[in-house]
């Protein structure tokens, strides 16, 4: 089937004077070894590839395999590359300077792969980045101790010892990335169907709804914070300070509620 597939595309692409690139096309098994090649593929950086697991572990149909999509190991080891090459370079800089340059590369790596199944990767290039300041730091003070060395770069963190900090500024750690699974769309929705709740709390943005609304309804996972319940799109909302200080429209002071329970909190208030 899958050759008759990639005939079919062939065909189809030699009308329009296009055609597949060799090196970057391959039919594999994802799940076992096919004509001596490993199971799986890369694609963007992920490595997709199906695992056997009990029937009673693969879900309600019960196929006995699992899909993980990964970061590839050419990801992990070009990201292990580049944060080497900012401490390397970093031999003179003072410790605020390494923190600043690492976060952002920290960052958006994890945010990339923070869909996937990254959790074990996540742990590992913690570990590695922690090594690779520690050896910073002892080449700048090859006469110290390592407890020293400790006491003067690093802290604790949400109860992880081994933080690079100075004072409030800190190295991120790849570990304290959330994983967020991609929510597939349901069947029957469409960015055309006028359902601006479902379509707000999914994305954080929708053109008939303000900004703020928006937002607000994407961090509660469309649900009000008084009462619990979700919104619907026949619901009259009213976005609420916490402080009950208008001027105060700082993003961690605004909450998303049901316009009965706005008039419920301020009756309590009051």
């Amino acid at each position: 089937m899958i050759e008759r597939c990639k005939k079919a595309i062939e065909a189809w692409l030699k009308g329009i004077g296009l055609e597949l690139k060799p090196s970057k096309t391959r039919v594999v098994n994802t799940l076992e070894k096919l004509d001596g090649q490993k199971p799986g593929f890369d694609f963007l950086g992920f490595n997709i590839r199906q695992y056997k697991v009990s029937k009673n572990n693969s879900g309600k149909r019960r196929k006995g395999f699992k899909t993980l999509i990964k970061p590839n190991k050419e990801s992990i080891q070009h990201h292990k590359d580049r944060i080497k090459e900012v401490v390397n370079q970093g031999k003179a800089k003072n410790q605020l300077a390494i923190i600043n340059e690492l976060n952002p590369i920290i960052r958006g790596w994890c945010n990339y792969y923070s869909a996937g199944i990254s959790s074990q990767a996540f742990k590992y290039l913690t570990h590695f980045t922690v090594q690779t300041l520690m050896k910073w730091a002892r080449r700048r003070h090859p006469k110290k101790s390592l407890h020293w060395i400790y006491r003067k770069y690093f802290g604790i963190h949400e109860n992880y010892q081994w933080v690079f900090m100075k004072e409030k500024a800190r190295v991120l750690r790849h570990s304290e990335t959330p994983i967020k699974r991609w929510v597939k769309v349901t069947q029957d929705r469409s960015p055309y169907d006028g359902d601006w709740v479902y379509w707000s709390t999914r994305m954080g943005r929708h053109p008939e709804v303000n900004k703020k609304t928006a937002y607000l309804l994407n961090q509660q996972k469309g649900r009000c914070t008084h009462c619990g319940l979700r919104f619907n799109m026949d619901d009259l909302m009213e976005i609420h300070h916490i402080d009950q200080n208008h001027r105060n429209n700082k993003w961690d002071n605004l909450t998303l509620i049901h316009r009965h329970c706005h008039d419920e909190v301020h009756k309590t208030s009051a």
